[in-house]
């Protein structure tokens, strides 16, 4: 089979520590970054702006969040506002001349600073308790960017996302906006990969098993905490003004209230916590599963001749979204992820039942 251990030696510990050891995973992984830049060439605009821009941007932003939940075990019900700070931050800038890169380095440093001063309560809650001061968070968020026009004009108000540069280049097309994004992502996702084998990594899962244990061999649970909230916090406002900027194409208040935070909460625990790779399995999950029960629902309808009711037809997708979604969690708690990796692994000792 393609999955095998056979033939590999290291004789470098370089070797041994590289992301993807096995062939198959490197060359799994080339066809999927060939298969993205080659997306807006041979896909439908529809489909590139649809689906696979909306994908590849709320992985991203959801990697950011899995950072501080799967990485340090902090919960964080306020995400969306740590978007909507950075979102609102870089249209500004943008608006005042600056460009996009520069405009995305401000807004996440303004979600950073901003988001670590509420994470501060992680110091001294945990749990229960900090998912309510992220909560909180949430809500304090949405009233100030709602009532103080000199943010967004006004409770109903629209800022518009003028025409902007990135590295010097004119982004005007949709396969524009898309490179910018997958590029985002591709750093993001890189730096998740990477950050799991360096001491920052071990230092934020000693701390997500036991932080008081980790004080003890001397791993500072307040400085290690304060960061991961900092990183998270970055990239979730640089994330909020990629998604204003190459989606949305306008910032508005609607766009980042608690709808958006438990969204992004829903992906991390369906793909997996502290799992890369889930994180994009999850985003596939939780956007497009309701538009393929929605779609299936009218087919089965049509096909039966059942006459079902306006209301009927709008409730029941989301009823059977929230079934599997409840069912999947008992079934496989560890998300999709799990899943991947019990193939994977299945497939390494194949024809065998298993390895010890």
């Amino acid at each position: 089979m393609f999955y095998r251990r056979a033939g590999i030696r290291h004789f470098r510990y370089q070797s041994e520590r590289q992301l993807w050891p096995l062939t198959f995973d490197r060359r799994l992984i080339q066809i999927v970054i060939v298969l993205l830049i080659l997306a807006p060439f041979v896909l439908d605009r529809l489909y590139v702006v649809s689906y696979l821009l909306p994908w590849v941007i709320w992985s991203t932003a959801a990697l950011g969040l899995n950072l501080l939940m799967g990485g340090a075990g902090q919960i964080h019900l306020g995400y969306g506002a740590i978007m909507g700070i950075g979102a609102y931050t870089g249209v500004h800038l943008m608006r005042a001349g600056l460009t996009m890169e520069v405009a995305m380095i401000l807004g996440g440093l303004a979600a950073a600073v901003i988001g670590s001063v509420f994470g501060a309560a992680a110091l001294r809650v945990k749990g229960i308790y900090l998912a309510m001061a992220t909560l909180a968070m949430q809500y304090i968020v949405d009233f100030t960017i709602t009532h103080f026009q000199v943010i967004s004009g006004g409770a109903q108000a629209t800022l518009q996302v003028p025409a902007s540069r990135f590295l010097g280049i004119p982004i005007r097309s949709d396969a524009g906006f898309y490179f910018v994004a997958l590029l985002v992502c591709a750093l993001v996702t890189s730096f998740l990969l990477n950050m799991r084998r360096t001491s920052l990594g071990r230092a934020l899962a000693a701390i997500r098993e036991k932080d008081y244990a980790a004080a003890v061999i001397g791993v500072s649970s307040f400085r290690y905490k304060m960061l991961a909230f900092w990183v998270s916090s970055f990239i979730g406002g640089v994330m909020g003004v990629v998604l204003a900027s190459c989606y949305y194409k306008a910032v508005a208040p609607d766009q980042f209230h608690l709808n958006l935070s438990i969204q992004l909460l829903a992906i991390v625990i369906v793909g997996g916590l502290g799992s890369v790779l889930g994180t994009f399995f999850g985003t596939a999950l939780i956007l497009f599963a309701p538009i393929a029960m929605n779609a299936l629902i009218s087919d089965l309808a049509g096909a039966f001749g059942l006459a079902l009711s306006r209301d009927l037809e709008s409730h029941l997708p989301l009823v059977l979204y929230g079934a599997m979604i409840s069912g999947f969690l008992l079934w496989e708690p560890l998300g999709l992820a799990k899943l991947y990796y019990n193939l994977r692994n299945y497939l390494l000792v194949w024809p065998f039942r298993n390895a010890r």
